[in-house]
């Protein structure tokens, strides 16, 4: 019994599939037992400390264990190890999980999604586009179409996550003008800067959708103890924004040395405006620049139709009477 080339391909790729369900399924199956003797340690651990709460509070009636976990614990119980191995560091690289905190995302479900979806994608495209294309094709042809169907998969999940964080960046930068006059106004009603950025935080993040995010994170980061400068170094390098860089290092000097606001927001805000409207001009200056080619290419030879046409017509009109 003989074999073609083709049908040798597709066994290799079964096997390929098939080594690959037996690997998934030993992780899956270690993962479990690992998963389930964290489990029996945590009942263990809270059953000895049962007793000791029966004594210090004799309402409190016997313990029990509920049957299903809370999101917290189930969050606990995925295999975010995998993402600090050698293999999650390869596929998931620190572009990768910079791409991912710009998209706003849960960073680790995240990361272990970004993991899983991008491994999916290499292997199941080239077998999806073998069956469904390859088949009668050459050998050459179908090696290189694999190849592109393997870098297509590879890296569509990371050109989807680029194209959101590029939104929301772009988000952010047009959020900014508003950030600042905000700022302004709550700090011109006698607000201190803690309460302003709370606030902002809390009852403005319906239109500040990106900044409010942000401010929400860093407020949570100062009220567990960290600083307002460290609480705010996210917001100044994730969207990479030199005009935010600048804004949070104008808040925390103002947060350290202390001083009124109002004045150096007022500054900035002006400069920050005729920033954008210089930009706005060399926009201006491309476009009209962009559109001499369109003209070029679409008006000139209507222009020279309606204008010369007439004249064409009447000197084939006289050549046809000279002939005649």
């Amino acid at each position: 019994m003989t074999f073609t080339p083709n049908q040798l391909a597709i066994f290799a790729l079964v096997l390929l599939a098939v080594g690959l369900m037996v690997g998934a399924g030993a992780l899956f199956a270690a993962e479990l037992r690992r998963t389930r003797s964290g489990q029996v340690i945590g009942r263990a651990i809270r059953q000895a400390g049962a007793p000791a709460d029966a004594k210090a509070d004799d309402r409190a009636g016997p313990e029990t264990v509920p049957d299903a976990e809370t999101p917290a614990h189930a969050d606990r119980e995925l295999p975010f190890h995998w993402l600090d191995s050698r293999l999650g560091r390869a596929l998931v690289a620190d572009e990768d999980r910079n791409l991912i905190d710009q998209c706003g995302l849960p960073s680790k479900r995240t990361q272990l999604v970004f993991l899983v979806t991008r491994i999916l994608l290499a292997l199941v495209l080239p077998f999806l586009v073998y069956v469904v294309w390859g088949e009668g094709r050459a050998q050459r042809t179908v090696t290189f179409v694999l190849a592109a169907s393997f870098v297509v998969g590879f890296m569509a999940p990371k050109w989807v996550l680029g194209r959101i964080a590029a939104g929301r960046r772009e988000r952010a930068a047009q959020e900014l003008p508003l950030f600042i006059d905000l700022l302004r106004l709550l700090q011109g009603v006698g607000l201190s800067l803690d309460q302003s950025l709370q606030i902002m935080a809390s009852d403005f993040q319906h239109v500040l959708k990106v900044l409010g995010y942000e401010l929400t994170l860093a407020n949570n980061q100062y009220s567990r103890g960290r600083t307002r400068e460290h609480s705010l170094q996210r917001l100044a390098t994730l969207h990479k924004n030199e005009d935010l860089r600048g804004l949070v290092s104008l808040l925390v000097q103002v947060d350290r040395h202390g001083g009124a606001v109002q004045e150096p927001l007022r500054i900035f805000s002006d400069r920050l405006r005729e920033h954008r409207r210089s930009e706005m001009k060399e926009r201006i200056g491309k476009i009209t620049v962009k559109m001499t080619g369109v003209m070029v290419t679409t008006l000139l030879p209507a222009l020279v139709i309606v204008t010369a046409g007439p004249g064409f017509i009447a000197i084939f009109r006289s050549l046809g009477a000279v002939t005649k």
